[in-house]
C-alpha cells in the first residue's frame, strides 16, 4: 500500500464576500482535490484542542496520528529537532521571530521577510552583545534558522532553570496589526524573555543589516520576540505506531522537526520557500519520486497559511490552485499507477483572512483509495465537511482510520 498526505497549512477559512460568499477552498479552481472527494469521503477533523494553542505545532502534530495533549512539549523544540540540536532534560528551546514592532504595534512578524544571511547577522550580535553577558552564565545560545524563523535555546545543566509550563508567550503571527503590549511574556521567567526582547531593541537599531534594509525601503528587524518555548519531547516512531516508513517534504523547520522527531526521512527541494513564491512543481515532483521509495509520503506547503497572515484573499486561492495543479494532482496520478494505495488532503488548521491568525476549530478532510468507499459528496470543500457524517473531534485518531 502506497500512502500520500499533502498538507495546505491553514488552508481551511470563512466564506468571503469578495468570493461571493465562498471559503477560499471552495472558489479556487481544484479539480484533482475534488476528484479525491467525489472517488472517496470528505470528512472534518479537529486538529487543534481549545485548551491548546491553535497552532502548526498542535495541527500538524494531530495530523500526523500523535495526540497533542499527550506528547505537545513546545513549538521551539520541534525546531532544535530539525537542526538537529539535542536537549538534556534541564534545556528549554524558544522560538526566536525578528519582527518588525512599529509604535508598539505589531507590524511585521517576519520582519518583512528578512534573509536568512541578514538574520544571522543580526543573532550573531546578539549571541556576542547580549547572551555573553556574565550574568548569563554561558546558558544562552541564539541559534540561526531561516529567514525570521530562529532559536534560542537556555542549557539548564549548570543553571537554574527559569521556566514553568507556567510561563506564557504569545506567537507574534496571532497578534498582526495589534498592540503587543498586552501580548509580552509572562509567568515563571517572563522576567528574563522580556529583558532579552527589550535588549535587542537597543542592539538592532543601528545595527549595520537594518540600516542597508531601511535605505533599500526594506522594513528592519526590530527586536527579537520569544515564543514557544518547552522541553525536549520524545515520540514513539511513526513505523512502530502505524507501520508504514515515511519521508517529509517541507520547506518549515517544524514539519523538519516532526519528522526527524518520528523517524520519518526528510527531502529538502530546490526552490521550496516557505512562502508564496515556493515552486511548487518542484515539490510535486519530488513527492512523486518518494512515492517510488517510501511507503508514506506528506507533502506540507506553507503558503496558503502565509497568504491568509497577510490578508490576501486572491494570493490564497492561487496558492490552493497551484497546490492542486502541482502536487496533487502528479502524486494523485502516480498513486493510480500502483495496485494498492490511499491519499489525504487535509489542512492542519484554520486560518482566518479576517483576523490573519491561526484558529481552533474543524479542517476539511478529502480521503480516497483502496478499501474507502465513496460518500456522496463529489467536490472538496469547508461547506460540504460541515455537512459530512464522518467526524474526528479528536483529529490525532484520524491517522489510523487513514492507514487501516
Amino acid at each position: 500500500m502506497k500512502f500520500a498526505i499533502i498538507i495546505p497549512d491553514g488552508a481551511a477559512d470563512e466564506p468571503q464576500e469578495e468570493l461571493d460568499g465562498q471559503t477560499p477552498l471552495e472558489a479556487a479552481c481544484t479539480p484533482h482535490m475534488d476528484q479525491i472527494a467525489a472517488q472517496g469521503v470528505v470528512a472534518r477533523a479537529c486538529h487543534t484542542p481549545p485548551d491548546l494553542p491553535a497552532g502548526s505545532e498542535i495541527g500538524n502534530l494531530s495530523l500526523l496520528g500523535y495526540d497533542p495533549q499527550a506528547n505537545f512539549t513546545g513549538r521551539a523544540p520541534m525546531e532544535a529537532a530539525a537542526q538537529g540540536i539535542t536537549l538534556g532534560p534541564n534545556d528549554w528551546a524558544i522560538r526566536c521571530n525578528l519582527v518588525t514592532i512599529t509604535d508598539q504595534i505589531m507590524k511585521d512578524f517576519t520582519a518583512d521577510h528578512i534573509t536568512t544571511a541578514e538574520s544571522t547577522d543580526l543573532l550573531n550580535s546578539a549571541q556576542s552583545e547580549i547572551a555573553s553577558r556574565e550574568k548569563f552564565g554561558g546558558a544562552l545560545e541564539f541559534v540561526p534558522g531561516v529567514s525570521y524563523r530562529n532559536l534560542l535555546i537556555w542549557r539548564g545543566n549548570n543553571h537554574a532553570v527559569p521556566f514553568t509550563a507556567e510561563t506564557v508567550t504569545t506567537a507574534p503571527h496571532d497578534i498582526t496589526d495589534q498592540a503587543v503590549l498586552d501580548f509580552h511574556p509572562l509567568g515563571p521567567g517572563s522576567d528574563l524573555l522580556n529583558e532579552l526582547m527589550e535588549n535587542s531593541v537597543e542592539l538592532f537599531t543601528d545595527h549595520p543589516v537594518n540600516v542597508v534594509r531601511q535605505g533599500h525601503g526594506k522594513l528592519p528587524a526590530t527586536n527579537i520576540w520569544l515564543w514557544g518555548q518547552g522541553l525536549a519531547p520524545k515520540l514513539r516512531p511513526f513505523a512502530e505506531e502505524y507501520g508504514p516508513r515515511g519521508a517529509m517534504i517541507t520547506a518549515v523547520d517544524l514539519l523538519r522537526g516532526i519528522a526527524s522527531l518520528i523517524g520519518w526521512e526528510r527531502i529538502e527541494v530546490d526552490g521550496a520557500t516557505g512562502y508564496l513564491d515556493t515552486d511548487y512543481a518542484a515539490k510535486g515532483r519530488a513527492g512523486v519520486d518518494a512515492l517510488n521509495r517510501f511507503e508514506i509520503v506528506c507533502v506540507h506547503v506553507e503558503a496558503s497559511d502565509e497568504a491568509s497572515h497577510e490578508g490576501r484573499c486572491d494570493e490564497k486561492v492561487k496558492a490552493l490552485e497551484k497546490i492542486d495543479a502541482h502536487i496533487v494532482g502528479p502524486m494523485l496520478d502516480e498513486l493510480l499507477s500502483h495496485d494498492q494505495w490511499r491519499i489525504m488532503v487535509s489542512p492542519d488548521h484554520p486560518t482566518l483572512l479576517r483576523t490573519k491568525a491561526h484558529h481552533h476549530g474543524n479542517v476539511p478532510v478529502a480521503m480516497a483509495g483502496t478499501g474507502i468507499e465513496p460518500d456522496t459528496f463529489i467536490r472538496y470543500g469547508d461547506s460540504n465537511a460541515n455537512e459530512s457524517g464522518l467526524v474526528f473531534d479528536a483529529g490525532w485518531k484520524m491517522m489510523k482510520w487513514f492507514i487501516n
